[in-house]
């Protein structure tokens, strides 16, 4: 009896959907900077779908960071509004390990931010306006992570994704990692 529910327990735990082409998935996400907190869309696509076990694939993300902060000033009060948003596109490999599948990936990205302020109490003094800036920068990452197949639609993960601006040995110092949570959904 045992020797039949053991290979009907190892299909189920080792089990996988490999009709999945393509998965959206949305995102929370945490960092150290300002602002800390964020949403993320992503799309991905897996490609050599004949490897067993190991899968390849494209994804291409999307995030938004957004806040606001209420400066006073000795004559005049006003918010400042910081908004943040980045897209890139990345490969990445994983490992299917029955209902999870860590993976790790690298790709380029663009980085924009936005700073801008609005809602005066009084008309600043000439010269003390506050400025207004926009900020583009193309980045580098690197992440890993795991998904696990909770019904093979619906996949939650975490990520941890590092990115950085200078072509160099990174600096772990630098707090420019995040940590995201979310869900995809396979199609």
């Amino acid at each position: 009896m045992i020797r039949k529910v053991i290979p009907v327990i190892l299909c189920f735990v080792f089990s996988t959907a490999t009709f999945a082409q393509i998965e959206v998935g949305a995102s929370f996400e945490l960092r150290d900077e300002e602002p800390q907190s964020g949403f993320g869309v992503r799309l991905q696509s897996s490609f050599l779908n004949q490897v067993p076990v190991v899968n390849f694939g494209l994804r291409a993300h999307f995030s938004y960071f957004s806040e606001t902060n209420n400066i006073d000033e000795t004559t005049f009060t006003y918010d400042k509004n910081i908004e943040n948003y980045d897209f890139g596109l990345a490969t990445y490999v994983g490992i299917t390990l029955g209902l999870l599948e860590p993976y790790v990936g690298a790709g380029l990205g663009s980085e924009t931010v936005d700073l801008s302020a609005e809602d005066f109490s009084n008309t600043p003094p000439p010269g003390s306006e506050p400025s207004e800036e926009e900020e583009s920068n193309i980045y580098w990452n690197t992440f890993a992570g795991a998904k696990v197949t909770v019904i093979p639609l619906v996949k939650p993960f975490v990520e941890y994704r590092f990115s950085s601006r200078d072509l160099e040995v990174p600096d772990l110092n630098d707090k420019t990692g995040r940590i995201i949570f979310g869900v995809v959904l396979s199609f």
